[in-house]
């Protein structure tokens, strides 16, 4: 069972390999994203408690897949660093919890991949510690050198023991047992995706525990201290 306290992250997160990507490589992530938002609209509809074809006539559902295609959109324009948000377009506190009430969705959409991020590394170190690992993870996603979208940058390295977020592929549950450090953390990936999300750890790519000595860390250069973790660029 994970520490209820503190933060979670068993190995230092080390740089990964960085395949860059190229023009093929974003046309294809648009075809994965749009296979995605099929099956999240699935997901939610089923979460809501309705079969696909009762889905408009169910509001939860509804409010739950129009919050889902936001984050979506949202998604996509944070990792292309576009500024220019339209206000129709943005989260409300609502809609994100519409996609993810009550922590128990799979990992597979923007809000939920951010929140669950910023829960399991830093749920003890309150909003500013959540923040900037959320950074750290939209940083990732806008360089060339990550994956493209933020569930490809929590998810990378798969769940065998070599991924680059410990409590991803720790092999336990990432379901949520505490729900008011978990709807911080979704409001946290909110205004994120909003682009409302000040960057705290000027530009990290990388973080670690306080307690730990990767070898990498005397390689980069440090940009923050927050709460128990130590972050870095290159």
């Amino acid at each position: 069972m994970r520490p209820s306290t503190s933060a979670h992250p068993v190995r230092a997160h080390a740089p990964p390999p960085a395949p860059r990507r190229g023009i093929a490589g974003i046309d294809r992530h648009a075809t994965l994203r749009g296979l995605r938002h099929l099956l999240l609209v699935a997901g939610l509809t089923l979460a809501a408690g309705c079969s696909a074809p009762q889905a408009s006539d169910t509001p939860a559902a509804a409010n739950a897949v129009s919050a889902a295609a936001k984050a979506e959109r949202l998604e996509s324009l944070l990792v292309r660093g576009q500024d220019d948000i339209p206000d129709e377009l943005l989260l409300t506190k609502a809609g994100a919890r519409a996609i993810d009430p009550n922590g128990q969705r799979p990992v597979d959409d923007p809000l939920t991949c951010l929140a669950r991020a910023a829960y399991w590394e830093a749920k003890g170190e309150g909003r500013s510690g959540m923040q900037g690992i959320v950074n750290v993870v939209i940083n990732r996603a806008a360089d060339p050198r990550f994956p493209d979208s933020l569930c490809g940058v929590v998810k990378q390295g798969g769940e065998s023991g070599s991924c680059q977020f410990s409590w991803w592929c720790d092999g336990r549950s990432d379901r949520i047992r505490e729900p008011e450090a978990y709807a911080e953390a979704r409001d946290v990936a909110r205004q994120a995706l909003n682009h409302q999300l000040e960057d705290v750890t000027d530009g990290a790519l990388y973080f670690h525990a306080r307690y730990a000595t990767p070898y990498w860390a005397k390689r980069f250069v440090r940009t923050a201290r927050i709460g128990q973790h130590l972050f870095y660029r290159n």
